[in-house]
């Protein structure tokens, strides 16, 4: 019996593969069919690992958000179904334009959120990472 549902599995070998790691990890996790977890988000496509919109803080923020949507409608859920939001920043500047852009993508939501200025991000041409934890509804 599985207990939870993995969206996106990789391995680390493929997605960096200037480092050595060899970790099995998903883009997310429905944990008993109601919890949706998804890991950090960043502005990389989904399919082709691409970074994009390298250095536009604004422009990171709305592809890590479309994956974000896509990801969650894999997961059988919405963006309304949000509860928790965590943002990363690699410069306390960056904030205005990442906020603005994300409030766009939770008008009406009202998730409990946290941000985080952090040195770096896995990648140096990332300035944001979007954590998010939702709900399947009934």
């Amino acid at each position: 019996m599985t207990l939870h549902k993995r969206i996106r599995p990789f391995n680390t070998k493929e997605t960096y593969p200037e480092q050595k790691l060899d970790n099995d990890l998903s883009q997310g996790v429905v944990a008993r069919g109601t919890m949706v977890f998804l890991r950090g988000q960043v502005s990389q496509d989904l399919d082709s690992r691409e970074s994009l919109h390298i250095g536009d803080a604004a422009k990171q923020t709305a592809k890590t958000m479309q994956n974000v949507k896509t990801l969650l409608e894999e997961a059988g859920t919405t963006m309304e179904a949000i509860c928790r939001i965590v943002v990363y920043l690699t410069d306390i500047r960056y904030r205005e334009a990442v906020y603005q852009e994300m409030g766009k993508w939770l008008k009406g939501v009202y998730p409990c959120s946290t941000g985080l200025v952090v040195q770096a991000l896995a990648r140096p041409e990332w300035v944001v990472e979007i954590e998010i934890t939702a709900v399947i509804p009934d």
